[in-house]
């Protein structure tokens, strides 16, 4: 049998209240895609077990963890390697509801071996979503139109690699912080694509509260984990230089095709993030940051000589 193009895996908070509710709209979401995308559940979770039987995914109830009980991104992306023959596979959160655009993107970029991320949609979405009447994605996406919010460059949820990619990852604690950024460099290091889907891929995040932790969002940002994280991301050594976003992606995707991002935007946020992708130039980075008066012209051209180049 033939492996899906596309295997989508995440962890979930447990599935009590609200969160439960977007939860299952996201995974339900998940198995209406076409083609079929095979689907991996981690952790053991209250509600997990009973919500992958009652959509008929994958659970794997094993999954390593931290000291503080949060699970481990090195150890989700092994597994989940070990576990499918997809030649894509998507790290996604457990909140973001899918629809017919987001395997139809994957298609445009396969087979490259790249990672192919972008912004989300915030929405307001208080019970379960009716999948089970017709023209429930029409309806979706004209909720996201009227009513959802573009959110921050800094804030994605989803992310579609080849498998090929990701083999050397840090001891992140998922959901804390910082992990996704060092994803973005991650790819970039290794002279990955990073496509920008935002305008081709319609990713619906479900507005919830930070109730389901007892630091609520606060300690997620800012408490030992979320230090942690930014320490391993190297963040704290470099600032906002390794605070890697979707201004860091190499091409977008739209209904134009997929081309290379070659704005003066972009080649100087190639400046920026020179000296972190390649540590042989961060001697002549610093003298040239130290002179004054560098024009545009100067830094096109520099970013020009640093702009990626992966294929």
């Amino acid at each position: 049998m033939t492996a899906p193009l596309i295997t989508l895996f995440t962890v979930c908070k447990p599935f009590h209240g609200h969160i439960r509710v977007i939860q299952r709209n996201a995974i339900e979401s998940w198995t209406h895609l076409r083609p079929h995308c095979e689907v991996i559940l981690f952790g053991d979770e209250d509600g997990m077990a009973e919500a992958a039987a009652d959509f008929g995914v994958r659970h794997e109830p094993e999954i390593g963890r931290n000291e503080f009980g949060t699970p481990l991104m090195r150890d989700l992306f092994t597994r989940a390697k070990a576990m499918t023959q997809s030649p894509y596979l998507c790290y996604i959160n457990g909140d973001i509801m899918l629809t017919s655009d987001f395997v139809r993107s994957v298609q445009r970029v396969s087979p490259r071996r790249a990672l192919v991320a972008g912004r989300r949609w915030n929405v307001d979405i208080t019970e379960r979503w009716e999948f089970d009447t017709p023209g429930w994605e029409d309806r979706l996406l004209r909720t996201v139109h009227e009513t959802g919010k573009l959110y921050d460059v800094a804030a994605i949820d989803y992310f579609a690699f080849h498998r090929s990619m990701y083999d050397n990852i840090p001891e992140f604690a998922l959901g804390r912080t910082a992990f996704d950024n060092w994803m973005i460099y991650g790819a970039r290091a290794a002279a990955r694509p990073v496509i920008d889907a935002t305008e081709a891929i319609t990713a619906i995040h479900q507005n919830h509260d930070y109730s389901h932790h007892p630091g609520g969002a606060h300690y997620l940002w800012n408490g030992e984990e979320a230090q942690r994280n930014r320490k391993l991301a190297g963040i704290d050594n470099w600032g906002d230089a390794f605070l890697f976003t979707m201004k860091d992606a190499t091409h977008r995707m739209s209904g134009q095709g997929i081309r290379p991002i070659l704005t003066q935007e972009a080649y100087q946020r190639h400046c920026v993030t020179a000296p972190v992708l390649y540590p042989s130039l961060r001697p002549w980075f610093r003298t040239v940051k130290e002179l004054k008066g560098v024009r545009n012209g100067v830094m096109r051209r520099l970013g020009r000589l640093v702009a990626p180049r992966g294929k």
